[in-house]
């Protein structure tokens, strides 16, 4: 925003700017999806579907943890030898965290009607 969009957004909004400014109500997102296709695929699960290779992940408490799952669901013809690439070096560069929150036990059973 510019300076003369900032100071209308302010005079318009006081208490919405302030909330902005304090950082009141702010939702830290820490998870990263590289394309339109993984976001449906994490979807799916939710709507029953059966669990991919970041849901797995997500449940991984280490990067080394991680790094042994890929390797698993490689040698098990789960993912490609490309697919397991990628997801490696996203846990390498950004962390086994940068795919969401860790997955606890029951996870799913919230999202049940």
């Amino acid at each position: 925003m510019s300076e003369f969009e900032d100071e209308e957004f302010r005079k318009r909004f006081p208490n919405l700017y302030r909330e902005i400014v304090q950082k009141k109500m702010s939702i830290r997102i820490d998870a990263q999806r590289d394309s339109e296709e993984r976001a449906e695929e994490a979807m799916n699960v939710l709507r029953g579907g059966l669990p991919g290779p970041v849901d797995y992940i997500r449940r991984c408490d280490t990067d080394e943890e991680a790094i042994k799952l890929v390797d698993y669901l490689e040698s098990r013809g789960e993912v490609t030898k490309e697919e397991a690439e990628r997801l490696k070096r996203q846990i390498n560069e950004m962390g086994v965290r940068s795919f969401g929150s860790k997955k606890e036990l029951g996870y799913y059973s919230k999202f049940i009607p």
